[in-house]
């Protein structure tokens, strides 16, 4: 039986940074720092002893909370930084898709920023003209290729620098985060992009969010957290590990979310998802810090793109709430048909009075999940439609 050969190899990767303690950075206050025995920084280890073995053709998918340490990692393989200690070693050509875009002059047209970008990709003019009309088409840009780059909005730059990436070729291709491009319509074609990758048996580095891409195209993938790789292997296994840090909101985590308002009195205790074929089915917990009258209790379903899919709240299902005294827990279960399409969603929770005029607490994103479905949808829902075909009448 023939081994496979490792197209990348990573051994005890670590990388760290030097972070100022204070503002400060003249030779003065260094000397000071110096006399003072003070170093004037602090250490952020994004990497911390990471292992892993790529095999050539496999499409390896890298996970993990922001600020867990996958962008680091990716830009350290791509070569951008350089270990403290460790070794990457890539047998073949790699090219990064890391940050697209990189190099377009914003007073340049979108013609020539083509041959300029083309150019830092390592492309002749002679190729650039060959490769023309295809990276027009797949952008879709055809009557904007002469209009000055900072007249386009920011989703026909990346789509046009996608577009021209993926023209690249090397044996090995990492990408960050470069699946969300573009409308639905644009991500389909992307998403046939990488399946014909797949097809190929390309070896490709996938860093994303989103657990649907990593179950549809990789093969292995890990996940990362606070600098360790805390899962390797199966996708099905790495995708539902990192499902569960997203998947129950424990009181920890609610405080420390940044996008909380409210006047107070009743907070969010803990939120959790669970989500079946059939139905899926949403548990919050509320705890309240003094006496309140009924409250009104509501959550909020938004898919990726930051679409409002669904609304419900205690007052218009006409539930009848309970007074709160101090201390008090109450726990709700919201339940409806699992119709959702394919993709990434995150839940939205709320309670207010009765006038709905006074919010106790919204937490914005309180809980996410994804659903994954055997095929590409492009709805917002995915409702089971029955399609009757009468007879041609001539």
């Amino acid at each position: 039986m023939q081994t496979k050969q490792a197209a990348l190899e990573v051994q005890n990767l670590k990388k760290s940074f030097k972070i100022p303690l204070e503002a400060t950075s003249g030779l003065k206050q260094k000397l000071i720092n110096t006399m003072r025995g003070s170093k004037g920084y602090r250490v952020f280890t994004p990497l911390d002893g990471i292992s892993f073995e790529i095999e050539k053709g496999d499409f390896f998918g890298i996970v993990g909370r922001n600020g867990s340490g996958k962008s680091t990692l990716l830009k350290t393989i791509a070569g951008i930084y350089t270990p403290n200690e460790g070794s990457v070693s890539i047998t073949g050509s790699l090219i990064p898709f890391i940050e697209l875009g990189v190099g377009f002059n914003p007073e340049l047209t979108g013609r020539e920023n083509v041959f300029l970008n083309g150019a830092l990709l390592g492309f002749s003019r002679s190729d650039m003209l060959d490769m023309y009309d295809d990276i027009v088409e797949f952008a879709e840009l055809h009557d904007f290729m002469d209009e000055r780059l900072k007249n386009y909005s920011s989703g026909m730059q990346v789509r046009l620098a996608f577009s021209i990436a993926i023209k690249a070729e090397a044996d090995i291709l990492l990408l960050d985060e470069v699946l969300a491009v573009g409308d639905a319509a644009f991500q389909r074609k992307c998403y046939d992009y990488f399946m014909s990758l797949k097809g190929k048996k390309q070896t490709v580095v996938l860093v994303t969010h989103d657990m649907n891409a990593v179950r549809r195209y990789c093969d292995k993938a890990i996940m990362l957290e606070k600098g360790k790789i805390v899962k390797i292997g199966n996708v099905d296994d790495v995708a539902q590990e990192y499902q569960k840090l997203f998947m129950q909101a424990d009181e920890s985590t609610v405080e420390q979310s940044k996008d909380i308002w409210g006047e107070g009195g009743l907070r969010l205790y803990n939120a959790e998802v669970k989500v079946g074929t059939e139905r899926v089915t949403i548990k919050t917990t509320y705890m309240a810090n003094k006496n309140l009258p009924p409250p009104v209790y509501g959550i909020t379903l938004y898919n990726n793109a930051g679409t409002n899919v669904l609304e419900a709240n205690t007052l218009k299902e006409n539930i009848k709430t309970k007074p709160m005294q101090k201390g008090d827990k109450v726990s709700l279960e919201w339940e409806f048909q699992n119709i959702l399409s394919d993709g990434s969603y995150n839940i939205s929770v709320a309670c207010c009075d009765l006038s709905v005029t006074r919010y106790y607490q919204w937490v914005n994103k309180a809980v996410s999940f994804s659903v994954k479905k055997h095929e590409i949808t492009g709805g917002v829902v995915d409702p089971q439609i029955s399609v009757v075909m009468n007879e041609v009448i001539t």
